[in-house]
């Protein structure tokens, strides 16, 4: 069937999702965020950020982030401007000491291990990789000693999640985790992790361009300890710098002050509705209807063979016998989007995201129209 045809395929009304967006980041805002960044209009957008009123607003966003990971009252929230990429970075100038260990699975996992690989004051990272569609398991480096083990944990390009653990040895070695597409989505333990870093624009359902990262008391001690040391290092990537400023509730430069409005309303809705558990079992509830949808269909099978390793938030679906460009096709000309695969994988794949703010019903509703789609297509 030409691309022509495949765009005139009507899907029944009844048959569509409230919401079409399923995109992995950016990701569905809720229109109730859109009120607030209007009613901020007057007040907040377009001012001054070292003033009180934008200071009160990162303020409240800090202080519902450690209500809504349960942070203890020690660790600090760091934030910053560039996004996950940009941390990626600072932290091979302000948390690792000299040398990490690096646990690969995906796009977004080996980037930050290339970043680290190329900084010339760092030794060569241990980089232990596992292949797509899998998750590495963490262990204590052997024979080398590493002061930094860098973990993802949700690759949002395959669609596989890894369960964090804090390795044996060293005693003093920091857990860093790359949690962008798994924040607000999935539960983790602090005793587990020193710094949790990630962009809010997944599953807090705001815009790039912003890092957030919670951090231990080790952390922070690291940070201090690095800087005191003179390690040449730019202003905006210096985690020090981050540090002082976030505890003053600003950022070193100019931020987006939409992102922490939109960021600010979602977190308040998270915690009105139950907080993280809520937000899991909502991402449960989804990841669950889309795996058994798949496993019961000819024309489709989860990318993600173990069950264990299956993300809650990013589902990875291989199509069989059928194009997933033309479903793609079908759906986006029925205001269906973001469905297609991480180019870079290269798979016959559908990609669905199911953060907090995606709807279960809508997730259900998206099965029955590829089910329709598929059919009509055949």
């Amino acid at each position: 069937m030409n691309g022509h045809k495949l765009t005139e395929i009507k899907i029944p009304n009844e048959l569509l999702p409230t919401d079409g967006r399923f995109g992995s980041g950016p990701s569905k805002i809720r229109s109730s965020q859109i009120d607030a960044l209007v009613s901020a209009s007057t007040h907040l957008l377009g001012t001054s950020h070292r003033q009180e009123p934008i200071k009160k607003l990162v303020s409240s966003v800090r202080e519902q982030l450690s209500e809504f990971f349960t942070l203890p009252d020690t660790w600090q929230v760091l934030i910053g401007n560039g996004g996950a990429s940009l941390f990626w970075d600072a932290a091979t100038f302000g948390l690792i000491s000299e040398r990490s260990q690096h646990y690969v699975f995906g796009e977004f996992s080996s980037k930050f291990a290339q970043a680290v690989s190329l900084a010339p004051h760092l030794s060569e990272p241990i980089i232990v990789e596992s292949p797509a569609g899998t998750a590495p398991i963490i262990k204590t480096a052997q024979g080398s000693q590493v002061d930094t083990y860098c973990l993802t944990h949700n690759e949002t390009s395959t669609g596989a999640m890894m369960k964090l653990l804090r390795p044996n040895q060293p005693a003093d070695a920091l857990v860093v985790v790359d949690a962008t597409s798994a924040a607000g989505s999935i539960a983790w333990s602090t005793d587990e992790v020193d710094v949790y870093y990630f962009s809010p624009q997944k599953g807090f359902a705001s815009e790039g361009g912003t890092w957030i990262a919670l951090c231990s008391p080790k952390a922070i001690e690291r940070i201090e300890s690095i800087a005191k040391t003179k390690r040449w290092c730019p202003a905006s990537l210096d985690l020090s710098v981050a540090l002082k400023n976030s505890k003053a509730n600003q950022t070193y430069n100019t931020p987006s002050i939409s992102t922490f409005v939109l960021l600010n309303n979602q977190l308040t809705w998270m915690l009105e509705n139950g907080g993280l558990d809520w937000c899991v079992s909502r991402t449960t509830s989804s990841s669950k209807h889309l795996y058994d949808w798949a496993e019961q269909r000819k024309f489709a099978a989860p990318f993600i063979v173990n069950p264990e390793f299956r993300s809650p938030v990013v589902g990875t679906i291989d199509l069989i016998g059928v194009d997933a460009n033309d479903v793609n096709a079908v759906l986006r000309a029925n205001k269906i989007v973001d469905t297609d695969s991480y180019r870079k994988l290269g798979r016959n794949q559908l990609r669905v995201s199911m953060f907090p703010a995606v709807e279960p019903t809508d997730v259900q509703k998206l099965t029955a129209c590829i089910d329709f789609i598929v059919e009509a297509i055949s």
